[in-house]
């Protein structure tokens, strides 16, 4: 003798006109396959369940992927416009005072970085206390420090990202305790004139780490050494 369960004639009105309800529901499907095994008993090996169970498997993989591909696709576009808004807002200035100032306002605001800070050589202690009257941006070292600063960990290369432990207090001056991380790019500023360094300094130790793509920056330090060397053209 057999028993059925009675639906309410309502709700399965709906589901004989809309079946794709039932299609569609992950979680239903999965309940009726699994009663179905139940009705067979253990006995049973259902390969087409099997092959169901290896498809949804698949399934949860491919949408993973997309999801991955889709935030990084829109990682890369909003990196993109950050790095074009600041390109154009260091073409703002209309003096040179201004162009170094903004680096550590504007520019690192859009950025969303702790610190920016411009390194230029130079062994006259006179032109050093010059250009640092430029403001906190600017640091002056002595020869030969763009080399030996790029080079810890790496070497021949114009864009560097690191993550740090402890920021020199000689680059970030009171803001190395919050910076973790750092995109150091070597400047080329004309012949005749000694190497520069852009460093740029954030508190988020993620933000520049070695396993990242440097275009976008090498593209933004081009821009910048080349505004540079117009305003030293200029001086």
């Amino acid at each position: 003798m057999s028993s059925t369960a009675k639906i309410d004639p309502e709700t399965r009105d709906k589901l004989l006109t809309r079946p794709d309800v039932i299609l569609d529901d992950p979680d239903l499907m999965r309940a009726l396959v699994s009663a179905t095994e139940a009705a067979r008993g253990d006995n049973i090996v259902d390969m087409r369940g099997m092959a169901m169970q290896r498809l949804e498997s698949r399934l949860d993989r491919l949408e993973n992927l997309h999801r991955s591909v889709i935030a990084a696709a829109y990682d890369s576009i909003s990196g993109t416009n950050q790095i074009h808004r600041a390109v154009l807002k260091l073409l703002d200035p209309d003096t040179f005072e201004g162009f170094v100032t903004g680096l550590g306002s504007d520019v690192a605001q859009i950025l969303r970085v702790e610190a920016i800070h411009l390194v230029l050589e130079s062994a006259q202690g006179d032109e050093a206390a010059t250009l640092g009257r430029l403001g906190d941006v600017l640091r002056v070292m002595g020869p030969g420090f763009v080399q030996t600063y790029i080079s810890r960990g790496d070497t021949g290369r114009q864009v560097v990202l690191r993550q740090l432990r402890h920021a020199g207090a000689d680059i970030y001056g009171a803001k190395a305790g919050r910076v973790r991380s750092e995109a150091c790019m070597v400047l080329d500023l004309g012949t005749g004139r000694a190497p520069a360094l852009l460093v740029i300094g954030s508190g988020d130790a993620k933000q520049f780490s070695p396993q990242q793509g440097t275009d976008l920056l090498a593209f933004f330090a081009g821009v910048f050494e080349r505004t540079m060397r117009q305003w030293l053209k200029r001086a």
